[in-house]
């Protein structure tokens, strides 16, 4: 205990407020911690009213302003710098029709009233919410329409926020013109950073503009519109105040936005680093930064929040505290570890403005004012404890999945149970050996010591991906692209070598997202891909790499969230990067199925979708396609060898017209099989019945006649795909395009001068040294 509120003025009374809970207030300090202003909106027949106390007993008179119900209320504490005196501040008392009281604390004096201004240009607007940024006032007034009996629903969009500077000289205090910032708009609550002004829809207001955010950047004259949850970010500069419009700052976005689910906010306040901290009625705090990203940091536990329960939320240094039904949360904003959690004796506390260090949290309640020191390790060189609690997470993670049980694993469970062991020792190791650099680790038993020699490796790579981690943070801008290199290259080294899960997969989308180039070269890296004095692609990657770069998850791990297997991660960074390996990677790939799973094996990834077609759809998925993507496609086709890509590659080849290509392609895969060398003649004759463009490759065409072909069945064939012509045929066509019998000659005289199989069958009886055979000797 710091206080017990004797060293307030009216320290009594102070005690005496804080005790009436059936008052609902408003508690906050100034910047030097040396007064406390009490807000009360208080039910009748007490009157609301603005009380300051004086810490350590200050002497000067005191501020208690009250008003009547009738009158306009009070919609905002503000505490303003100075400039004129550096660390001086003066207090604005803004009411709900804009008039502004703008007071000053002089020490032996006390509380002077500066002057009075109004704020608002018209004197029907009211004021709904209001924020300092540096020297200014920014704040949402409601304009209610000219006509008594207007449509509400046409104005919906009746409020206007602006921006006011406010000057305090040594001659009083002068307001600047008015900045229409937007105009047309829903009802917003302000809450202002050191460089920004966040924009939150009001409770009450429209489902179709509660789905998002606005930031509006004064320096740029900027607003940033933001659906954190669904991941949508767009700004636009506004360079006239035409644009200031409400409707005309969405016109781009308004079909995108209305797909949105609106936004779950019970609370939201500024943070010291100039995020806004959200607090959802499910109990999740995250944080949405000057550019519209948003980061997860905590889930409380008390569950689903109701509409009136209070949560108070305030950031020191980097622990943001957190007060829910009386219950404080220290959780470090960094990591989203929760660094401590205690149980207060009374339910309603206040945070305090103090100056101090960041790691002391002071707290007002009725008994007193508290500090609570966040407490740190003694022994620096000791490992962050929350390492250790990662161990025993992800073990629990690694139990629940191979566990038959129905009870549900905890850390706690893991920790004090003899069960599991390996967590226990892991724990044990990374405690006494982890950063330790001279010193070897002492205390440990004989078979943990054995286990440390086998895992030191391990250890030292962690350390070196902790130590490059830290680097990335600390560097330059021009040295972050060398580290970023360097440590996408392990990431993807070490999820290689670990199990291919939803988790790892979709870390590895993320990272081929962000560093495209550093991720293809890890790629190489890993798989060892390189080419050979051939020319040729090889790749020395080990049996169990290759199992993880062809795992292919189920389809609802993939579609639902936009996931690619990693096969299709490699394949796209082959045509970013380097294209003309692609055909070669999958016929690598073929090579190390054909050899690892039988061809008609459902286990192994051709037994659901064959690769070159993995391949094909990542080739479909580009945005633009051109000659050189038609040229990919069949050499895709081509590798995979199997009779219907081969079969697609032809038909594309005559849809292309490269006919010289079609010959080769002909030539070269009839030898593959009997089958599919009949199913490519079949193909080529009836394109040679339908136009003369193979007539050139006439004598290459009919030696790949397969032997099972009969003149008949080649006259079938020719009859069947001869072109339909609308005009009654001529003996002789002066277009010199018709399929004539001179043309198919030597075909058939092939066909028919080649020994039938029966002929075949019986050659080697017909065969025979002398004919007919000599007669037999006869015996008498």
């Amino acid at each position: 205990q710091v206080s017990d509120l004797s060293d307030f003025s009216r320290g009594h009374w102070l005690r005496e407020l804080l005790c009436r809970r059936e008052e609902p207030r408003h508690v906050q300090s100034s910047p030097d911690g040396q007064h406390l202003l009490l807000l009360q909106t208080s039910r009748p027949p007490t009157l609301p009213r603005v009380v300051a106390f004086q810490r350590h007993s200050i002497a000067g008179a005191d501020l208690e302003r009250s008003w009547q119900p009738p009158q306009p209320a009070l919609v905002g504490l503000l505490f303003l710098q100075s400039p004129v005196v550096l660390g001086s501040w003066v207090l604005a008392l803004v009411w709900e029709h804009g008039r502004t009281e703008v007071w000053h604390f002089v020490v032996a004096v006390g509380w002077q009233l500066l002057q009075t201004l109004e704020l608002c240009q018209g004197a029907r607007a009211r004021v709904v919410s209001v924020c300092s940024q540096g020297a200014s006032l920014v704040w949402c007034e409601e304009r209610p329409p000219l006509g008594a009996h207007s449509d509400m629903s046409k104005c919906a969009f009746r409020f206007c926020v602006c921006a006011r500077a406010l000057e305090v000289a040594e001659q009083g205090v002068r307001l600047g013109t008015v900045r229409i910032v937007l105009h047309n708009s829903p009802e917003y609550q302000v809450l202002a950073s050191p460089q920004h002004v966040f924009l939150v829809p009001a409770a009450a207001g429209f489902a179709t503009t509660s789905k998002f955010l606005l930031i509006w950047h004064p320096e740029k004259a900027e607003f940033t519109i933001t659906a954190p949850s669904a991941g949508f970010i767009h700004s636009k500069v506004l360079r006239s105040s035409s644009e200031s419009d409400f409707r005309k700052l969405l016109l781009g976005s308004v079909g995108l936005l209305s797909c949105f689910a609106p936004l779950d906010i019970h609370t939201s306040t500024v943070s010291n680093s100039g995020g806004l901290l959200l607090v959802s009625t499910k109990g999740s705090v995250s944080v949405v930064e000057p550019d519209g990203t948003q980061r997860h940091i905590f889930d409380l536990e008390s569950g689903p929040l109701a509409q009136g329960s209070p949560v108070q939320l305030k950031t020191f240094g980097s622990i943001l505290a957190c007060v829910l039904a009386g219950v404080l949360y220290l959780v470090d904003q960094n990591s989203g570890r929760l660094v401590e959690k205690e149980v207060l004796s009374m339910k309603e506390v206040h945070f305090l403005e103090f100056q101090g260090e960041e790691d002391s949290i002071q707290l007002l309640s009725q008994t007193g004012i508290y500090s609570f020191s966040v407490s740190k390790p003694e022994d620096s060189s000791r490992p962050e404890p929350c390492l250790v609690e990662m161990v025993f997470e992800e073990a629990c993670r690694y139990y629940q999945r191979r566990s038959l049980s129905s009870s549900k694993l905890t850390v706690e469970k893991l920790k004090k149970g003899g069960t599991f062991q390996a967590p226990v020792v892991l724990a044990a190791i990374l405690q006494h050996s982890l950063h330790q650099k001279q010193k070897q680790a002492q205390g440990l038993q004989d078979t943990y010591a054995k286990l440390l020699s086998t895992m030191s490796l391990e250890l030292q790579s962690y350390m070196s991906l902790e130590l490059l981690k830290a680097c990335v943070v600390c560097a330059p801008e021009s040295e972050v692209e060398s580290y970023c290199k360097e440590l996408v290259e392990q990431e993807v080294s070490r999820i290689l070598q670990s199990d291919m899960d939803k988790d790892n997969l979709a870390y590895l989308n993320s990272v081929f997202a962000s560093f495209p180039k550093a991720a293809w070269k890890a790629t190489r890296s890993c798989l060892q891909l390189q080419q050979n004095g051939d020319g040729l692609l090889v790749a020395r990657a080990t049996p169990e790499v290759w199992k993880k770069v062809l795992c292919q998850p189920q389809l609802e791990e993939v579609g639902q969230n936009g996931m690619a297997p990693l096969f299709e991660l490699i394949c796209a960074s082959f045509l970013r990067f380097k294209p003309k390996w692609l055909p070669s990677f999958v016929e690598l790939t073929q090579q190390y199925v054909s050899s690892s799973w039988s061809y008609s094996s459902k286990e192994g990834p051709e037994g659901r979708v064959p690769l070159y077609k993995r391949a094909l759809g990542v080739l479909a998925r580009k945005n633009k396609h051109g000659e050189a993507d038609d040229e990919m496609e069949l050499e895709l086709l081509l590798c995979s060898k199997r009779p219907k890509a081969v079969l697609q590659a032809l038909q594309l080849l005559i849809r292309l017209k490269q006919w010289q290509r079609v010959v080769e392609v002909a030539e070269k895969f009839s030898k593959l099989s009997p089958l599919l060398n009949k199913e490519i003649f079949i193909t080529l004759l009836a394109e040679f019945a339908q136009h003369r463009e193979l007539d050139p490759y006439l004598h290459r065409l009919w030696p790949l006649c397969p032997a099972e072909l009969s003149a008949s069945d080649i006259l079938s064939t020719v009859l069947q795909h001869l072109p339909h012509s609308q005009e009654d045929p001529v003996p002789f066509s002066s277009e010199g395009n018709q399929l004539t019998v001179g043309l198919l000659k030597p075909l058939l005289q092939r066909v028919v001068q080649r020994p039938s199989v029966q002929d075949e069958m019986y050659s080697d009886a017909l065969q025979s040294t002398t004919f007919p055979p000599p007669t037999p000797p006869r015996e008498h």
